[in-house]
């Protein structure tokens, strides 16, 4: 949602290669626009009520959390730091997991999920999020087939 009150609603469609397909640092992405509108009403709410991360540069205050609708929604948002907190854009992801750590500065936001991944938005762009292995992440090992307590 960004803050002219337009909305891009967009797929992740993660691919893995054929001989990678349990190592979770081999996926790669690609995101799909499914619908975007200038005028819209919402037919339900979520909540992006819990705030992990906030940092401020030049004017503008990066916040990141999660949602209580549900563990795996995270989200992501750039505000002017004015006494409104003016919304410039938001992002919310279904499946990153919440984003624990932002940080800011003259050309992108970068967030921390903790499912290992970093989103690094473009500011003036953030559909064109790229997303990338957070090498701090205590990943499985790539011969080591996940289980579901991975």
């Amino acid at each position: 949602m960004f803050s002219d009150g337009s909305l891009s609603v967009m797929r992740l469609m993660r691919f893995s290669p054929a001989d990678q397909r349990h190592d979770m640092r081999a996926e790669n992405w690609q995101w799909w626009e499914v619908l975007r509108a200038t005028a819209w009403t919402p037919s339900d709410w979520m909540d992006v009520d819990t705030t992990f991360a906030s940092r401020t540069y030049a004017g503008s205050r990066a916040l990141a959390g999660e949602s209580s609708d549900h563990g795996s929604i995270g989200w992501v948002a750039l505000t002017r730091d004015d006494d409104h907190h003016t919304l410039e854009w938001l992002a919310v992801s279904c499946s990153s997991n919440p984003f624990t750590e932002v940080t800011l500065d003259g050309t992108t936001v970068t967030a921390t999920s903790t499912l290992g991944r970093i989103w690094t938005f473009p500011r003036n762009a953030p559909q064109q999020v790229k997303i990338t292995e957070d090498p701090t992440y205590p990943w499985p090992s790539p011969t080591q087939p996940l289980s579901p307590a991975n």
